[in-house]
């Protein structure tokens, strides 16, 4: 299942999904989504609608479901999704779960859980 058809809404939907990944969407976690989409989108994309429409997104999508999502949307975009844009997105992800000041066991967890799906997804790929 691939819901996005470009690797920037992909990502900014990872980036949702760290921040939510604590039951809530901290504003200062919103703050550093929006930093990292303007490396993501080109100038003139309207930053807040886009964001706001990528978390209606993925408060309506089955959570039961998002391990399929991100296994079959990395293989998807997996000859775009290079080692260093790999690591860029593992460190924005971290400074995301870190925005609010604090860390919590779901936001470890989720962030452990997305590394295991890429590291397989790139096995499988080679």
């Amino acid at each position: 299942m691939v819901l996005h058809s470009s690797l920037p809404d992909f990502i900014l939907f990872l980036y949702v999904h760290m921040s939510h990944a604590d039951s809530n969407y901290d504003p200062l976690e919103m703050a550093a989504i929006k930093v990292k989409m303007n490396d993501l989108f080109v100038d003139g994309t309207d930053i807040e609608k886009k964001l706001y429409r990528a978390i209606r997104e993925y408060n309506s999508f089955d959570k039961s479901k998002l391990n399929e999502l991100f296994s079959d949307t990395f293989k998807h975009f997996g000859k775009y999704y290079h080692p260093p844009l790999k690591n860029k997105v593992f460190e924005d992800l971290n400074e995301i779960m870190q925005a609010d000041g604090k860390v919590n066991q779901a936001e470890t967890k989720a962030l452990e859980s997305l590394k295991q799906i890429i590291e397989l997804c790139a096995e499988k790929k080679q």
